[in-house]
């Protein structure tokens, strides 16, 4: 089965010739198709990318925007003269520190209600004076405010500005907002005066609010973490305190400011980080899936575009290879016409391409091969007179040999009547085999012509054999080859009557069989073993060496002129006989 629809696809040309276009164009398309989309994903994926780092640029700015501005109003209340004249009180409690310490918390106050994005601004002295932006405040204890992270690392950083993680608020009572704090240590007025750290704190929903605003593809995200690893800010921060979630702090540290692809999960993704002045990392996730959201569409896209382009191809492809193929087509079935002898047929030539060309040498080659065939005819049929002529010119001297060979012996003996019969047969033989120069000649004449050979033979052979001739009336008319019983009658005498110790018999019988006409020549002479029984056929049907007149130039003969399937058949048997049978076609003679 599968040889079979092998056989009908690549059977024609055509077929061959569309298929090899298809897989061309198909293998084109997929190629082009899967190029293009390719590069638009790595198009989308970049622009992606470059979007998603413009906007953590962004978020960097205003990140530290904000942290300058509260940097700024540290300075600017820390520039206060107040400020300065009430850490020099050695007592913050006497009129004169009341006093300068309201003053100093309506600075306060005033810059706080400026700022939207201020949470609070506290100033802790170490003289034990703690002054806040609000009128009547509930303030902690002065031991518990000196003791939280944002007083020591402002006391430990010598003058530098200290900016805290995100962290709840435990300056006032019953009060936990979440913050950022910006700290800084301010140094004595004179000397032996008490210092401070001045506390201002930066709402955390401003930064809460500018990250939640960057959105980054369908599920990417910003967070912030401190130079220490710790995180100011990020969307899911509890489920990444429950270990619902992770992130890759320790290469988010190490990385420098770019992007980079990391698989924490089944779904890849792409850190962009942003490095602040102040050590802060700005961090930008987006998902390796969403840079290219439109993936699917783009695929579906690319496939219905190249199925139509496909289909397009194709068509063409077979539109070409049928143009391509129909002369082909056109040659081939002249060529069947030839196959069956029409010769005659001509191509007509269009063009100048190379089917053009095989068209004219196609009709160069019929009317070769006509001029081939007639120049073949001619050339048979005068070697078949020919053959025939020289036939005729051999046998004539033959038996006339033979014959005056006989005559001149029995003069010698004195045998006069035998050499008045055999010179009467003789003559009877002659005039017969050149009589009007035909080829094809009544039975009856044949077997007259053989009867007079047999008279001759049987007066040489001092009547060593006897013979029997016994045609059914209704051939006698029939035509036969002239001069082909003669050769079967003397291989009869010289093969089996010669050295056949007693008297034999030659027996010429001829019978009708179908549309065939069957004449035999018999005789119980010696016969021949199987080998030589081989060797006369070899000979018979074989090359002629051509020395005499014999079995194979009467075969030949009859296969020239009536077909190869007729001839003689052989049969013989040792010391029974031999029998050479003759099948000719029934020709009726002529009315």
């Amino acid at each position: 089965m599968r040889g079979a629809i092998g056989s009908l696809q690549f059977k024609s040309i055509h077929t061959k010739f569309a298929l090899a276009f298809s897989l061309l164009i198909l293998c084109t398309t997929v190629i082009l198709s899967y190029s293009a989309y390719r590069l638009s994903t790595v198009a989308v994926t970049d622009a992606s990318l470059t979007y998603t780092t413009q906007l953590i640029e962004q978020v960097n700015k205003n990140i530290q925007t904000y942290i300058g501005n509260m940097e700024s109003i540290s300075a600017l209340s820390l520039s206060s003269a107040d400020l300065k004249q009430y850490l020099s009180l050695r007592s913050p409690q006497t009129p004169e520190g009341v006093r300068l310490g309201q003053e100093i918390s309506s600075y306060f106050s005033a810059i706080v209600a400026s700022r939207n994005d201020i949470a609070s601004i506290v100033l802790a002295a170490s003289n034990g004076a703690v002054v806040s932006d609000r009128i009547s405040p509930r303030l902690r204890p002065y031991a518990e405010l000196v003791a939280q992270e944002w007083y020591a690392k402002a006391s430990r950083s010598k003058g530098d500005i200290v900016i805290s993680s995100s962290h709840v608020q435990r300056v006032f009572q019953d009060e936990y907002k979440w913050v950022v704090s910006i700290s800084k240590q301010m140094p004595s007025p004179e000397p032996g005066a008490a210092n401070g750290v001045l506390l201002v704190d930066l709402n955390f929903n401003i930064i809460n609010d500018l990250c939640n605003q960057i959105q980054l593809g369908q599920r990417g995200y910003v967070f912030i973490l401190d130079e220490t690893g710790d995180l100011i800010y990020h969307p899911q921060q509890q489920l990444l305190y429950s270990g619902l979630k992770t992130e890759d702090i320790r290469a988010l540290m190490q990385a420098k400011d770019s992007s980079f692809e990391a698989q924490l999960t089944d779904e890849n993704k792409i850190y962009t980080v942003r490095t602040t002045s102040f050590g802060w990392k700005i961090v930008g996730v987006t998902y390796a899936g969403d840079l290219s959201g439109n993936k699917r569409e783009m695929q579906l896209t690319s496939a219905i575009w190249g199925g139509i382009a496909l289909l397009i191809a194709a068509t063409i492809s077979v539109l070409l290879s049928i143009t391509l193929t129909r002369p082909i087509k056109q040659l081939e079935a002249h060529m069947k016409q030839v196959e069956k002898g029409n010769f005659d047929i001509r191509v007509e030539v269009e063009g100048v391409n190379e089917i053009s060309k095989l068209s004219r040498t196609f009709n160069l080659m019929i009317g070769k091969i006509k001029e081939l065939m007639n120049q073949t005819v001619q050339d048979q049929e005068v070697k078949r007179i020919s053959e025939l002529k020289a036939l005729q010119a051999q046998i004539q001297p033959h038996f006339l040999y033979n014959t005056l060979d006989s005559i001149i012996w029995m003069a010698e003996l004195g045998k006069v009547e035998d050499v008045v019969t055999m010179t009467s047969a003789l003559s009877k033989l002659l005039r017969s085999s050149i009589s009007k120069g035909e080829e094809l000649i009544p039975i009856r004449v044949e077997l007259a012509h053989i009867e007079n050979y047999l008279t001759i033979q049987h007066i040489r052979y001092r009547n060593k054999f006897t013979y029997a001739i016994d045609v059914e009336e209704e051939l006698l008319d029939c035509r036969i080859l002239k001069i082909v019983l003669q050769p079967l009658v003397e291989n009869a005498i010289y093969h089996g009557m010669k050295h056949l110790p007693e008297t034999g018999h030659i027996q010429i019988t001829g019978r009708k069989r179908d549309d065939v006409i069957v004449l035999t020549v018999s005789d119980n002479g010696v016969g021949m073993s199987e080998e030589q029984l081989r060797a006369l056929k070899l000979k018979a049907h074989g090359a002629s060496d051509g020395k005499g007149f014999g079995l194979h130039n009467v075969n030949h003969r009859i296969q020239l002129y009536f077909g190869e399937k007729y001839g003689l058949q052989f049969e013989s048997e040792l010391e029974e006989g031999t029998t050479i049978t003759m099948i000719i076609p029934s020709l009726p003679g002529e009315g």
